[in-house]
C-alpha cells in the first residue's frame, strides 16, 4: 500500500442527503456525512436501522437519491474512489478446491492462474496477508478456513489495491477474542498509517468506544454523530441502547494508542517510521 506522509487535511468523502427507497419502504433518508482521510468511522444502531444498506448505496450496488462525493487530497477535486470492501459473510462452496493463493491471485492477474505461479504476485498476496497475520493461510484451501481466517484474508485483499476508503460490514463475525482485538488494532494502525477513511459497521460497542474516531448513529437517517464520548453519551443512543441515564462511557479522558501489530507501518508527519 502507499505510504502517506502526513494526513490530508481535507474530508474525503462527502455525502450529501443520501436516501434509499424499496418499493414505497423508506430504507434510508436524507444521510450527510463526512469522511475525513485517516479516520475510523463506526456506524452503529439496532438491526434493522439501514447500515448495510448505507454500505451498498455507498459501493454503488443500490440504487439512491443524493450524491456521493470523493475529493482528492491533492487539489480537492472530486474523482472516482477506490473502494476496498469486506462483507460480512462469503459463502464458500465445501467442495470447491481453490488455496488462499489461488482465490487472491485470480482477482491479480488476468492470467489463469493455474498455468503458472508468479514470484512477484505471490510475495505481494504474502506482504498483505502478513498485516493481519495469515500468512501462514496461503496454501490452505479456502473451503477448511474458519470464519475467523477467512475474514482475515478477505480484509488483506481489501487493502492489496490501495483503496481511498475501506468499507467494513460486520467484518469480526466468525473470529474469537483474540481475533477481534488484532483485527481493530490493526484496523487502527492501517489508517494511521496510510491515511486510509474507514466505515465500519460495528456491535461491538466496547471495541467501537476504543478505536473509533468518529461514531455514526445511524436509525433510518442520523440520529447522531461526533465523537465516541458525544454520541455515546447522547439522549439519542441512550433511547437506541436503553442504557438509561447512565452514561454508556467507561473511562474519561483521552485513549491509549493501541500496540504496534507486526507487519504495519507507522509513520509521522516527517515520514520517519517507526
Amino acid at each position: 500500500m502507499r505510504k502517506m506522509i502526513k494526513p490530508c487535511g481535507l474530508h474525503c468523502i462527502k455525502v450529501k442527503h443520501l436516501g434509499v427507497t424499496l418499493g414505497s419502504q423508506v430504507i434510508l433518508e436524507d444521510i450527510n456525512l463526512h469522511i475525513h482521510c485517516g479516520s475510523l468511522n463506526a456506524v452503529i444502531g439496532r438491526n434493522g436501522a439501514g447500515k448495510s444498506t448505507l454500505i451498498r448505496a455507498v459501493l454503488g450496488e443500490m440504487a439512491h437519491t443524493g450524491n456521493i462525493e470523493f475529493k482528492d487530497r491533492e487539489n480537492g477535486r472530486i474523482q472516482k474512489m477506490k473502494i476496498g470492501y469486506v462483507p460480512q459473510s462469503l459463502n464458500v462452496e465445501k467442495q470447491t478446491p481453490v488455496s488462499v493463493y489461488d482465490m487472491i491471485a485470480s482477482y491479480q492477474s488476468s492470467a489463469p492462474v493455474f498455468l503458472r505461479k508468479s514470484r512477484k504476485v505471490k510475495e505481494k498476496i504474502l506482504e498483505h496477508l502478513s498485516i493481519f497475520q495469515a500468512e501462514h493461510l496461503l496454501d490452505k484451501q479456502v473451503c477448511n478456513l474458519s470464519g475467523g481466517e477467512l475474514q482475515r484474508v478477505l480484509l488483506s485483499m481489501a487493502v492489496m489495491d490501495s483503496p481511498n476508503l475501506l468499507l467494513l460490514d460486520e467484518p469480526v463475525s466468525g473470529m474469537d477474542q483474540n481475533g477481534m482485538e488484532l483485527f481493530y488494532r490493526t484496523i487502527y494502525q492501517l489508517k494511521e498509517a496510510y491515511d486510509l477513511a474507514v466505515i465500519l459497521i460495528s456491535h461491538d460497542l466496547e471495541y467501537v468506544r476504543k478505536y473509533a474516531d468518529k461514531v455514526i448513529l445511524l436509525d433510518k437517517t442520523v440520529l447522531k454523530q461526533g465523537s465516541v464520548k458525544e454520541v455515546f453519551q447522547s439522549r439519542e443512543f441512550a433511547g437506541v441502547f436503553h442504557t438509561g441515564e447512565e452514561p454508556f462511557m467507561k473511562q474519561e479522558g483521552s485513549r491509549q494508542e493501541p500496540e504496534a501489530v507486526s507487519g504495519v507501518c507507522q509513520s509521522d508527519v516527517n515520514g520517519n517510521k517507526s
